[in-house]
């Protein structure tokens, strides 16, 4: 097996093994994130390099003047590479293990986890393990794992974890190479690069009939005359989340301070982090509204404009919950708002009130609007919207220096994150973005952002060209995705001066008009249906 080691490059925040991966030097200050201990594996194997980014791909084919694919092979399979079974640990000290969920946990709570594997005739192995560093975070400990067997076939990892169960454990299997830290790991990366000075045509969002809807980018590309596409926004209950603009419309939530695209008139884009307040004022009286063209009260991702619980810091893939709340509803939500307690005012194209209504649950007028209301924001929106007096909406966007970002018809902001590279230099904002879990379980960090996964990013390289990257995952010795910190040194070593992540996992899917779906999506039923999309249109 390659060697699995982590940098301790602060300064650059990345993973020194993804760096020999794509042709850089290796730190002498690597250290090995599965350590090996008594009961573990031996010393770690020297390393080998994969191929060099930028360099001879696999495939180069001009998509349309201007717009090339590129499918490179990096790296290659190691025999290696096993699998295992991961078994869960309690989220207490002395938690019952049968219904353990964790993946990781304290060195003391692995140990013990480990003397009751022992005692049932496995044979375990605690192993450390570590993250790189951040912009916003140093390396450090994220905690420890328990594992179970070595296979070469994955059936026979199923058929230990099986045995791992009946004797009163939870668990699941885990290959090696994904754990998120192998330089030489299998990867097929797919490189959209677009050059608009040769390429006429722009870079948009869309998304299907409504907001409130999933569809699959290939079912979006063949309604329409675009080119190519790429995935786009997360999406929770069937709508796309985080903050939204299109064409200067904010239709997706208000939120503070997490990366985000501006897309320019459909030619430039610009990656930063962004802040979002929408107002709604009656007279001298003005409320805070706390999103937009979502359920109220359920806040994805945490991080709004105040009141969420547990926690009012981003927290990625995390539900949090707000009892006060006013949500805005455009007409592109495109379906009956959501139905329930509260209040709910309907507002014409001017603002003026056309009812006030007792409960939630309504159709968006043409040009209009709705405001839903929940908790002590239903008692304000009682007593201030009386039908026939005239509401008005304030929306104002901030880039991440406090300017303001005009909303005009060429304005398009997408708010996804991390970022990856800013100003041509690795740049990930982990912790301000919410993708380091709060709180002793990491299991999260561990999943997410550590171990290997598909992703997708976007990226503008030093010659101002579009970059629109997606690297397969999950797919054992074809392509073992990468973590966050390797796929930002990706986006450095593609040449971008600037570069995003987007939605990923299961999510992650390239496409073009004339060949269909580009990349191995890893869901087992294929190409998921996404809550919007990137388009490139000519």
């Amino acid at each position: 097996m390659r060697t699995k080691a982590l940098s301790l490059l602060a300064a650059a925040g990345v993973v020194a093994g993804t760096m020999v991966a794509l042709g850089g030097a290796e730190s002498a200050e690597n250290r090995a994130v599965a350590a090996p201990n008594a009961e573990g594996a031996g010393a770690p194997r020297a390393r080998s390099a994969a191929p060099r980014l930028p360099g001879a791909a696999v495939s180069t084919r001009a998509v349309a003047p201007g717009v090339l694919l590129s499918t490179y092979a990096l790296g290659s399979r190691d025999p290696g590479d096993r699998w295992t079974v991961q078994v869960n640990l309690p989220a207490t000290p002395d938690g019952p293990l049968a219904s353990a969920r964790t993946a990781l946990g304290p060195r003391a709570t692995a140990d013990r986890v480990a003397a009751a594997l022992r005692a049932a005739g496995f044979t375990p192995r605690v192993d450390e393990v570590r993250a790189p560093a951040f912009a916003d975070r140093p390396a450090g400990r994220l905690g420890w794992t328990v594992r179970v067997g070595s296979h070469a076939a994955e059936a026979d990892a199923v058929a230990e974890l099986a045995r791992v169960r009946k004797g009163g454990f939870a668990g699941g299997t885990r290959y090696t190479a994904q754990d998120g830290d192998d330089a030489g790991a299998p990867q097929q990366v797919h490189v959209l690069r677009v050059d608009f000075t040769r390429f006429g045509g722009r870079l948009e969002t869309d998304f299907g009939p409504s907001l409130k809807g999933t569809e699959k980018l290939t079912e979006l590309l063949g309604a329409s005359d675009a080119i190519a596409g790429i995935n786009g926004q997360w999406f929770y209950d069937g709508a796309p989340a985080g903050l939204y603009v299109k064409d200067g419309r904010l239709i997706g939530s208000a939120t503070r301070g997490r990366a985000g695209i501006r897309i320019t008139g459909g030619r430039s884009v610009d990656v930063d982090t962004f802040t979002a307040r929408v107002t709604l004022r009656a007279g001298a009286a003005a409320a805070e509204v706390d999103g937009v063209n979502r359920p109220p009260g359920v806040v994805w991702n945490c991080g709004g404009v105040g009141g969420d619980l547990p926690t009012e810091l981003a927290q990625h893939d995390l539900r949090c919950t707000d009892p006060s709340e006013l949500v805005r509803f455009t007409p592109e939500w495109g379906a009956p708002t959501p139905s329930g307690a509260g209040a709910e005012a309907v507002l014409d194209a001017q603002g003026t009130v056309l009812a006030l209504n007792g409960t939630r649950g309504t159709a968006v007028p043409a040009g209009g609007s709705t405001v839903q209301a929940l908790g002590e924001s239903a008692r304000w929106l009682r007593e201030h919207a009386v039908p026939g007096t005239r509401l008005t909406v304030e929306e104002r966007v901030e880039d991440g220096s406090g300017r303001r970002v005009a909303l005009t018809p060429d304005t398009t902001v997408l708010q996804v994150g991390p970022t990856m590279v800013r100003d041509g230099r690795v740049s990930v904002n982990a912790a301000a973005d919410g993708v380091v879990r709060q709180g002793a379980d990491q299991t999260f960090t561990y999943n997410w952002t550590v171990r290997a996964n598909p992703r997708s990013m976007i990226g503008v390289d030093g010659a101002g060209r579009l970059m629109l990257v997606v690297v397969d995952g999950r797919r054992a010795g074809y392509s073992e995705g990468l973590g966050v910190a390797q796929a930002a040194e990706l986006m450095h070593r593609l040449g971008a001066r600037e570069a995003m992540n987007l939605d990923g996992g299961g999510s992650s899917v390239m496409a073009t008009a004339d060949a269909g779906i580009v990349n191995r999506p890893s869901d087992a039923t294929g190409e998921r249906s996404l809550g919007n999309v990137l388009l490139l249109r000519p």
